[in-house]
């Protein structure tokens, strides 16, 4: 039985035993986001989560793990800090997320949806709605002419550049 969802080398690429993924951006972006609180940040980042004591406590992180991780998404430029002070209290830091930063939505949406689909039963706790018209959000690839793509339509080739 062939896997119908793997991808295919095309073009100047050798066979795969002769080729590393070298440069790789996917073993790049998991340095980025590369731990569980980092992702769960990010999704509270998502859900419109600003101040680091909501992050630790709606992340479920201690404190110095909240910071740790909201020091390293800002210095990646995921997220950035801004100053706010409520009255009579003294100037506080809350973080937003940056273009960088939403350009990851589609991921964790991603995997959220895998995980509705695979791991829970009940398909997920909570489900993405489109503001305008109700219905809810899906993933899917598409190719630069607009054509929906899946896995086993898909060919690697070296970049052109």
């Amino acid at each position: 039985m062939t896997n119908t969802s793997t991808v295919r080398l095309t073009g100047a690429l050798e066979p795969r035993s002769g080729w590393k993924a070298e440069r790789c951006t996917i073993a790049k972006s998991l340095e980025v986001v590369s731990t569980r609180s980092a992702l769960l940040i990010m999704r509270e980042a998502f859900y419109g989560t600003t101040r680091f004591d909501d992050f630790a406590e709606r992340v479920g992180i201690s404190e110095p793990v909240a910071a740790a991780r909201l020091r390293e998404l800002v210095e990646e430029g995921l997220l950035e800090r801004e100053d706010y002070r409520e009255p009579g209290q003294r100037t506080r830091q809350q973080y937003r997320l940056t273009a960088k930063g939403a350009d990851l939505f589609p991921v964790l949406v991603a995997l959220m949806k895998w995980g509705d689909r695979w791991l829970d039963d009940r398909g997920g706790p909570i489900e993405l709605l489109h503001r305008d018209c109700g219905e809810p959000v899906e993933v899917s690839l598409h190719c630069a002419a607009g054509h929906e793509v899946h896995s086993g339509e898909i060919d690697v080739a070296r970049r052109r550049r």
